[in-house]
């Protein structure tokens, strides 16, 4: 079975579930804010996608960071942002068993899934 992680009151979150749905592709919806993020899973997700891609730089939450936790980042320091504030996660990711996928449109869950 295939699991959504990501944050429920997320409109990007809510149409893939929306899409998953509609497809009739069964899934377990993991809240980061409600289920937790455990260090396993982050590095989990880490090593599948990388830290750069994984980590959300275009969203309210990566703005209301003080430039210090923004500068010079590298792998450690950006596990350590995430998994302070789960919501600095691009989202929705989504792992299929075979292949992990991150962010949602329409398009891209019909051509990988």
């Amino acid at each position: 079975m295939h699991t959504l992680y990501g944050i429920k009151n997320c409109d990007t979150v809510k149409k893939a579930r929306q899409w998953l749905e509609t497809h009739g592709i069964e899934y377990r919806f993991h809240d980061f804010r409600s289920n937790g993020l455990a260090p396993a899973l982050l590095e989990r997700l880490e090593q599948t996608l990388g830290w750069e891609t994984l980590l959300n730089r275009r969203g309210t939450s990566w703005r209301k960071l003080e430039e210090s936790q923004r500068e010079n980042l590298d792998r450690s320091k950006a596990l350590a942002l995430m998994l302070a504030q789960p919501s600095l996660i691009k989202r929705p990711v989504l792992e299929t068993g075979a292949k992990t996928l991150i962010g949602f449109t329409p398009e891209y869950y019909g051509n990988e899934l």
